[in-house]
Formats: C-alpha cells, structure tokens, sequence
C-alpha cells in the first residue's frame, strides 16, 4: 500500500452542493482513502492508493462531472 497525496486544481465550482458532489465521487473511486475539498480555494486534496488509482483517473472522474481540472 503507497498512500499519496494530491492536491488537485477543480475549476468551475460555483457552490458547496458543487464542491460535494465532487468530494463524493472521488471519495468513491477505488483506492481512495480520504477526500477533501476546498470550495474558496478551487482545490481537492486526495489521500489514495497509489498501488489502486491513479492521478489520471483521479482528474478525469472530477472532469466526468463537468469541471475542469487543468493539467
């Protein structure tokens, strides 16, 4: 088990109810442990395991919601 942490940029966000749905589908991805994000600073920060997932696969399930998370 690697556990990493990544911040991670989200653009978009405009409310909490934006910032939730965000922190719950990455807090559902396999392989993350804890997910946390930041409404004000237009960021989430995600402990997971990097033997499991990926900071790819972390961006894109945040992009599959409709923001952007630039590279």
């Amino acid at each position: 088990m690697a556990i990493q942490i990544l911040n991670l940029p989200v653009r978009g966000m405009t409310c909490a109810n934006c910032a939730r749905s965000v922190e719950r589908r990455l807090a559902g991805t396999p392989g993350v442990t804890k997910a946390a994000v930041d409404l004000q600073a237009a960021s989430a920060t995600v402990e997971y395991d990097a033997d499991v997932v990926k900071p790819e696969t972390l961006a894109g399930a945040v992009r599959a919601l409709g923001y952007e998370v630039p590279a």
